[in-house]
């Protein structure tokens, strides 16, 4: 029996090949009997976002202006190595750290995924069977999705996006296209070309392997692209999603960014990441008094530094 996607509405007070070699197939994780009844996941939105009042997501893309020396001199001091603040109509530079660096991206790489994912029209409403080739056994990270699961493409999306689940990301990568993940990858890597990111590759579609490499720079251009995307915007400012993995079990996914949960900044887009080699990272398209800003943080110290320094960056903003 196929489940509905139900959603409760509740007020939201913020706004190629290089992969295959290390993503190999394995058997999967023993689970819980009592989680295995069914096979058909159904998914409760408790939190889903609204838009942020003032952004408009069919703004053009922008070039980002020259850096203005004095001012960036007075910009606040940051705990992540690479970082970029852009005002998202004007391309003016508002905060900038290493903005060339090119560094390991992590999950922020599921941004790219969501939207090669969307410009393929693959069905949406499409049930997928979670497989074994969506194990991680580069970094051998636990998903409740176990193999044989099956989840609408749209619902896959949501918690790869929402909770960067990386079998949810891999299994999209996986089924969009005829020529399976060879293909998506490559896809990958051409719209990140047509997108004006000559400094970025993508080798896997959830982030896991540190080849997923990009500068602050560019990765302020694929945001602004993906704001663009009504279903992405939704997405990453849900705040918790219920899923039902079985008969009696339903298990609660929250949004990775704490910022998007605790409602601090009004934001329209956000998108967190993290292994080791690229430390915590953060991307986030907010809304800073009237003016929209996408903000970049890189390999920031300590889970929270990222945090510390998007609150930082609204303030100096503000100020």
């Amino acid at each position: 029996m196929k489940k509905i996607l139900l959603y409760t509405l509740i007020a939201f007070g913020t706004i190629n090949n290089t992969y295959a070699s290390t993503h190999k197939h394995k058997k999967h994780h023993k689970h819980n009997k009592s989680h295995t009844t069914s096979k058909v996941a159904s998914i409760a939105l408790t939190m889903p976002s609204n838009e942020i009042k003032g952004l408009d997501s069919s703004a053009p893309s922008v070039e980002m202006s020259k850096i203005d020396m004095q001012s960036i001199a007075n910009q606040p001091r940051l705990y992540s190595y690479s970082a970029l603040a852009v005002d998202a109509n004007t391309g003016e530079i508002l905060v900038s750290k290493n903005p060339h660096t090119k560094l390991p991206i992590a999950s922020i790489s599921k941004l790219m995924t969501a939207m090669v994912l969307l410009d393929s029209e693959a069905n949406l409403d499409e049930y997928i069977t979670i497989s074994s080739d969506d194990i991680d056994t580069l970094k051998n990270t636990s998903s409740r999705l176990q193999v044989g699961m099956q989840l609408r493409r749209r619902d896959l999306l949501l918690l790869a996006l929402m909770s960067s689940e990386n079998r949810a990301a891999f299994s999209l990568g996986r089924t969009a296209y005829p020529g399976g993940i060879k293909v998506f990858i490559k896809k990958m890597n051409e719209k990140a070309l047509s997108l004006g990111m000559t400094h970025t590759q993508f080798y896997d579609p959830t982030g896991l392997t540190n080849s997923n490499q990009s500068t602050a720079e560019d990765l302020a251009k694929m945001v602004q692209a993906a704001f663009g995307y009504d279903l992405i915007r939704a997405d990453t400012t849900t705040k918790g999603a219920d899923v039902q993995l079985g008969k009696n079990y339903i298990h609660h996914y929250m949004n990775s960014d704490a910022l998007v949960r605790g409602g601090k900044l009004q934001i329209a887009l956000s998108k967190t990441g993290f292994i080791n080699e690229a430390g915590h990272c953060l991307v986030l398209y907010s809304l800073v008094g009237k003016q929209p800003i996408i903000m970049v943080f890189l390999n920031s110290s300590g889970k929270s530094g990222r945090l510390l320094d998007a609150i930082a960056v609204k303030n100096y903003v503000q100020s």
